[in-house]
């Protein structure tokens, strides 16, 4: 801690020193609507990123609200083939992988995925307000010079700026956007507005939505194991957004940011619930809580003269986050467990961080270079806990209570820091034909437990503490393209990354003697991907596309193992923990193309196919989406416009012990008009699943299942409506 504190400390400093050097160059006068290069890398910060993330694709504020993306769900139904969201563990899924194996960033800066490993609350992504967003890329497959978490991909969004709103030089400016969504019978509302007085800007954004469950083709209204329906859920979310800039005379900036987003969710949880069991009608409710905190102070710079001083683009955060999930249970119990049964188990993490990066136009000889280079600083605090009531107590006659574990933490307190540096360096050769980006990223992470009172009260607690774990990580990545002609592009890729495990894989205890143990494992190794990625980008905005192969060997994956099978000390379950798996692969090909005919018209498609496989056990790994495509056809003139799009999939068969999701094609219609009598007024109104089609996304649906395969089936036909006015 004391080391990551001085590293923090020194990024600080470093911020200030990098603003006086800038600020010392030469003033030269900025123009009023101050406008910094747009990102179209992954990270999400003002200034230019690491460069050369050649599988990174971008998605704009019109194109989210044209196309009704109003959530991480919508990217994968319309836009991205191969994308899709795992509503089992709350996770994008991008070639395969999910979970804390795909990296989230908000403005640059990370957004944790938390899992309880012992009591079943996970997520990360889902706490971001589309509404709230300029932007988005999607990275597939690893990106180094990001550190641990991004191996199977990036999702980095960027939230709404002041210049957003304030067009063609305006003081101030607002954008409200409300709608329905019939899948989940809710409603919403967004409204931001902007100011602008003189060098300073503000932006002021709030969102609300309220709806119930996420409807499926299921139609049994039955309690138990019989039931397809889903079950009666109540939601409500809010989040704010806040930020206040000051540009200074040279091309500088500084800024704060203040955000907060928030959900709960509150369900009947008829699927437990039986006539004559240990639930009986009426007795079982769930719900889950999340909130996400932030406030970062920001620094940007750009040269007003690239090329001439010292820096030619920079940008400083130093930001506080935190994160609360809570799971609850409100249930009554009958027979051999009588009585209330309560449960409120919160996973929390506070984080504070500082990330830097500056850019550099520099020549060697005749070469023209471009060097990036940064760094991530961060130390975090994660705490879990399990309050509850229980209707029995343990007793030397009624041991079958031993099986409440509550009012005790599953892990200790855990102290997370770490360290990343990275720099890469673009040559530009032959006229800029040839480029050629060498990069380099090291990292140096450490999670240290702290014995609490609460994890001494665990059940499973042995006496001991586990030791601290940490390593070092080095992941290189090397990028060539050349450009054939022109708008065609050849490249190649090599790039390496790595996956830190997290505290629950590392120290989770739950159980009891008697009953059955779930342990983390103290010397877990961090993951490693080896992945080559090969290609052509070819065309423009009327008429173009882009084909990639890839193949990314892993090496110590994380996976859950029986030590020991029921009996002993632990008849009920026996004993479970975490390992590394050696060797894993996946591979495949992505496509994506589009073309504008006829002046009004435009054609899209995107195919995603992989395959993956556990090479030690030589199984398949069950998380891989199957062949996927969407396609579009869509009509567009000055006031109105529409598409008709379709996203097919093959059958999921290459399987292990997953779900073999039969193969379907759904049609989706959207259309949007701005009346030409209300300037500023967007009415945007989409169809889908236009024919009712029953239909599954295959990583949506658990291995393990108890309910029938309808009650995990996607939702049947059902239509948006959304109005927008920008003023």
């Amino acid at each position: 801690m004391r080391c990551l504190k001085v590293s923090l400390s020194l990024g600080v400093a470093a911020s200030a020193m990098l603003a006086s050097a800038t600020l010392a160059q030469d003033a030269q006068t900025s123009d009023d609507a101050m406008n910094l290069e747009a990102v179209v890398v992954t990270g999400g910060a003002q200034a230019s990123e690491p460069a050369g993330t050649v599988t990174t694709t971008t998605t704009g504020r019109t194109t989210l609200d044209d196309r009704q993306i109003d959530d991480i769900g919508d990217i994968g139904r319309t836009e991205e083939a191969g994308v899709s969201f795992n509503r089992v563990n709350n996770s994008l899924n991008i070639r395969g992988l999910d979970g804390s194996r795909v990296l989230t960033t908000v403005d640059g800066v990370r957004v944790p995925y938390l899992l309880d490993a012992t009591r079943g609350a996970s997520g990360g992504i889902d706490t971001i307000d589309f509404n709230a967003l300029s932007s988005l890329d999607i990275t597939r497959g690893a990106d180094p010079l990001l550190g641990s978490g991004a191996l199977g991909g990036v999702l980095a969004v960027r939230t709404l700026e002041p210049g957003d709103l304030l067009l063609g030089g305006r003081r101030i400016g607002a954008l409200s956007k409300s709608g329905y969504d019939s899948t989940d019978r809710s409603w919403f509302t967004s409204n931001a507005v902007a100011l602008r007085a003189g060098d300073t800007t503000a932006l002021l954004q709030g969102s609300y939505r309220g709806g119930h469950e996420t409807d499926s083709q299921g139609t049994i209204d039955a309690i138990g194991p019989a039931r397809t329906e889903p079950n009666p859920r109540d939601y409500d979310t809010y989040s704010l957004l806040g930020k206040l800039y000051q540009d200074i005379e040279g091309g500088h900036r500084l800024g704060i940011t203040a955000e907060i987003y928030h959900r709960q969710d509150d369900f009947e949880t008829r699927t437990t619930q039986s006539e004559t069991g240990t639930y009986r009608r009426g007795d079982h409710f769930s719900g889950e809580e999340v909130e996400r905190r932030k406030v970062a102070l920001s620094y940007d710079y750009e040269a007003p003269a690239r090329g001439e001083g010292f820096l030619d683009e920079a940008r400083a955060v130093l930001y506080y986050q935190g994160i609360d999930r809570n799971s609850t249970v409100d249930a009554r119990r009958t027979g051999t467990l009588p009585g209330i049964f309560t449960r409120d188990n919160s996973n929390e993490e506070e984080a504070f961080g500082f990330n830097a990066h500056a850019a550099k136009d520099w020549q060697l000889g005749s070469l023209d270079q471009r060097l990036v280079f940064g760094t991530e600083l961060r130390t975090a605090k994660t705490t879990q806990y399990s309050a509850g009531i229980d209707g029995c107590l343990v007793t030397p006659s009624n041991r079958s209570c031993g099986n409440l574990h509550t009012n005790q933490a599953d892990t200790p307190e855990v102290e997370s820091n770490l360290v990343g540096l990275f720099a890469e360096n673009e040559t530009r050769l032959f006229g800029d034909r040839l480029r050629l980006t060498p990069g380099i990223r090291f990292d140096w992470y450490e999670n240290t437990p702290e014995l609490t009172p609460e994890f001494e009260s665990s059940a499973a607690y042995d006496g001991t503490l586990p030791d601290a774990s940490s390593d070092t990580a080095v992941s290189p990545k090397f990028l060539a393209e050349y450009d054939v002609a022109p708008g065609l592009t050849l490249y190649g890729q090599w790039s390496r990354g790595f996956r830190a495990p997290t505290v629950g894989e590392l120290y989770s205890r739950f159980g009891a003697v008697g009953t059955y143990l779930r342990i983390g494992n103290e010397d877990l190794e961090a993951e490693r991907s080896n992945g080559f990625d090969a290609g052509i980008r070819a065309g423009d905005e009327d008429l173009g596309g882009r084909l990639n192969v890839f193949t990314t060997r892993y090496r110590n994956f994380i996976d859950t193992v029986t030590l020991a099978p029921p009996g002993g000390l632990y008849p009920q379950g026996g004993v479970s923990s975490y390992e590394n798996i050696p060797d894993a692969r996946i591979s495949g090909v992505e496509f994506a193309g589009h073309v504008r005919f006829l002046d009004h018209w435009r054609a899209r498609a995107s195919l995603a196919y992989a395959e993956g496989r556990n090479l030690t056990d030589d199984t398949y790994l069950d998380s891989v989406s199957p062949l996927t495509a969407i396609l579009g056809l869509g009509y567009e003139e000055r006031w109105w416009g529409g598409e008709v799009s379709t996203k097919l999939a093959a059958r999921r068969d290459k399987v292990d012990d997953g779900f073999k999701a039969p193969g379907y094609g759904v049609v989706d219609l959207t259309a949007w008009v701005e009346p030409e009598a209300l300037p500023g007024l967007k009415i945007t109104g989409g169809i889908f699943n236009l024919f009712d089609k029953t239909f599954y996304d295959a990583v949506s649906v658990p291995d393990s299942r108890s309910q029938p395969d309808l009650y995990y089936s996607e939702p049947g036909r059902a239509f948006k409506l959304n109005a927008i006015y920008r003023f």
